[in-house]
């Protein structure tokens, strides 16, 4: 079992395999140019696999594949199959902007894959193009149906944005509802690499807004899930993910690796370690010792609930 220095059970990894995304979103590096990271600052697909054989021995239960955007890593299901095999009642998820879904889908499905979660910010063509910078949700829309049909299980993420989705909240929601995926909402998390000016909306707010067509309760929080979920009336639940309250920092049970080989404990904090020097000469017990290390050092909470707090931390290499 991991345990951090505040007694929480760590027991899911999220790895990043690329920062690389052909999206340019506002709210997360919309004026960062497009580039190539060289391949030799990235670990290898059989060395990030070493390191995750490290965690799940150690009792992590739960794998999120991130990037940038993960599948612009050629062969992808084939790491997916590496872990799927390693230990196959692991739940192993994605993190997608599912643009390039349409023909990757079923190849990662037959791989291993479980879950995915899906960005979509926008049903409106013009206001997708306008976050994403690119012309997206066509191909987004398909690539989403492509993974229902291949049967994974499909989440939504949505990021409401002050004057720009902000009017289509209920219809994604309507979306979701009418496919029977869940949706979560997340408060605009401020960083350094969003676009200028970029406001999001509270819990409150969006609740405000939802609350325009729906009626809806609060569920009791359990577990470590960062969502604070809610029940429409014909039963239907939709989640919020509240950074300014940091209620589920208490029992965070997340770390993050990079595609570079470094061990991040909170997605606020530019705190860090790496385990690509141990993990490319093979030494297991030192990569496992650095994890542990990390663990301890992992801050109690964020810092978004204070009012002029702004992360440094690059989303893009860290998978949200």
């Amino acid at each position: 079992m991991l345990v951090d220095g505040y007694g929480r059970e760590v027991d899911y990894l999220r790895v990043s395999v690329t920062e690389r995304c052909n999206f340019r979103c506002q709210y997360c590096m919309p004026e960062k140019p497009f580039s190539w990271v060289p391949k030799e600052n990235l670990l290898s697909y059989e060395d990030l696999f070493k390191f995750i054989k490290v965690a799940i021995d150690e009792g992590v239960k739960k794998v999120r594949i991130t990037g940038g955007e993960p599948l612009l890593r050629e062969g992808l299901e084939n790491f997916v199959r590496m872990i799927a095999e390693y230990k196959d009642d692991i739940d192993l998820a994605l993190t997608t902007n599912a643009y390039l879904l349409p023909k990757a889908a079923q190849k990662l499905a037959d791989a291993g894959l479980k879950r995915i979660n899906v960005s979509l910010d926008s049903l409106i063509p013009e206001v997708a193009q306008k976050i994403a910078q690119k012309d997206v949700l066509a191909t987004v829309l398909k690539g989403i149906q492509a993974a229902d049909d291949a049967g994974l299980k499909i989440k939504v993420n949505c990021v409401p944005m002050q004057g720009v989705n902000d009017s289509e909240l209920c219809d994604i929601l309507d979306y979701c509802k009418e496919r029977n995926y869940p949706v979560r909402f997340i408060e605009f998390m401020e960083n350094d690499h969003a676009l200028s000016g970029a406001k999001g909306y509270t819990s409150i707010q969006i609740q405000n807004i939802i609350k325009a067509k729906y009626k809806f309760e609060k569920l009791e929080r359990t577990g470590s899930s960062p969502s604070q979920d809610y029940k429409t009336e014909d039963g239907y639940v939709f989640g919020i993910i509240e950074p300014h309250k940091d209620d589920f920092c208490a029992t965070c049970n997340r770390i993050r690796l990079t595609a570079s080989g470094v061990l991040i404990p909170c997605l606020y904090f530019e705190d860090s370690q790496s385990i690509k020097e141990a993990i490319q000469n093979n030494q297991i017990d030192k990569a496992a010792a650095i994890l542990k290390d990390v663990l301890a050092n992992k801050p109690e909470k964020n810092k978004w609930s204070e009012d002029t707090e702004t992360s440094a931390r690059a989303f893009y290499e860290t998978g949200g």
